[in-house]
């Protein structure tokens, strides 16, 4: 393995530190630094495919933007995606599309800007090719959804797949599905077609290999945590709005129920009182009721047939004197 490579691999692993650690810190400091990393490795990632800098190895060409910074943002998206929910994920792909759609048209401006000014090629600035950054652009978003996609399908299956298997399974899937994509979209029709697409493919699988135990540690160690929990989600959530209407819906159905046992306690505890009102005639020597019918109850009779009030019989202080004074 010559020096180039073991400098390529050391760069991505660092890139994929950085990205880790970056969104390991959102809960201490929020989300903004992590999405102006990821905002950050998207600008380079044109920047350096444009360039067209690449690396050679056993006639394996290891192009640095793709193997470096765009596994880099699939990572931030696996867990972004995985520890955030759908909702944070379609921004974190907007933003990822967005980029990659606006670098190369600044580039393209600069040089027709130099080209009005000066004679002196802008030699520092890569001239973008409309082809291949469409196809990269339509494939970072089909890239995307399908991590999503694959997720939560394996997901479905979790008592057979290990999380670890789901883990590799969905990282090699997408990356594989970005070669294909890329490589059909940006180079079919010309004579290097397949070896571009032969040597990607193994520059991807070799890329997997070293990306998928740093994403895994990382996953078992968020795990741990008692404020971050795997959810399992439907598997067109990243698509639809599911995952939040389901939410809602819950939330909704849990609400309503509270309300209507609320509401059943509030009857019974209705349906158990009576109040007196009015004038209630009342003796004033043995203190006995006239109930409606004309008829005079003592007071605990009267007040048992109108408010189902139980009695029991005790003695005051005073009456205890008066008729047990030797007590």
């Amino acid at each position: 393995m010559n020096t180039e490579v073991l400098i390529l691999i050391a760069e991505a692993v660092t890139v994929y530190f950085l990205v880790l650690w970056a969104h390991s810190l959102r809960h201490q400091f929020g989300p903004v630094h992590f999405y102006t990393l990821i905002g950050g490795l998207t600008a380079v990632m044109s920047w350096v495919t444009d360039a067209g800098m690449s690396v050679q190895a056993g006639g394996v060409t290891f192009y640095v933007g793709s193997t470096v910074f765009y596994t880099s943002l699939l990572l931030g998206v696996f867990v972004i995606y995985v520890f955030d929910g759908p909702k944070v994920t379609r921004v974190m792909i907007s933003t990822i599309v967005g980029v990659s759609a606006m670098v190369p048209l600044i580039s393209m401006f600069l040089h027709m800007q130099n080209a009005l000014i000066s004679d002196v090629p802008l030699s520092h600035v890569p001239t973008p090719s409309l082809r291949i950054n469409s196809a990269s652009v339509f494939t970072t978003f089909v890239d995307l959804i399908f991590l999503a996609i694959v997720w939560e399908f394996l997901g479905k299956h979790n008592r057979v797949i290990r999380l670890g298997t789901r883990t590799f399974l969905t990282l090699l899937g997408v990356m594989w599905l970005d070669v294909l994509l890329f490589a059909t979209l940006a180079f079919l029709g010309s004579e290097h077609y397949k070896s571009i697409m032969m040597g990607t493919l193994l520059a991807r699988s070799v890329v997997t290999i070293f990306a998928f135990p740093m994403l895994f540690i990382y996953i078992q160690l968020q795990r741990r945590r008692k404020d971050v929990v795997i959810e399992n989600r439907p598997v067109l959530s990243i698509l639809k709005q599911i995952a939040e209407i389901e939410e809602e819906l819950t939330e909704a159905q849990a609400e309503i129920k509270r309300r209507l046992e609320a509401e059943a306690e509030l009857k019974k505890a209705l349906s158990e009182v009576k109040t007196l009102k009015g004038m209630i005639p009342i003796c004033a020597g043995c203190k006995s009721i006239r109930n409606d019918e004309g008829y005079w109850e003592r007071i605990e009779t009267y007040l048992r047939h109108q408010t189902q009030a139980e009695f029991s019989h005790g003695m005051c202080p005073e009456c205890q004197k008066k008729y047990y004074p030797d007590l």
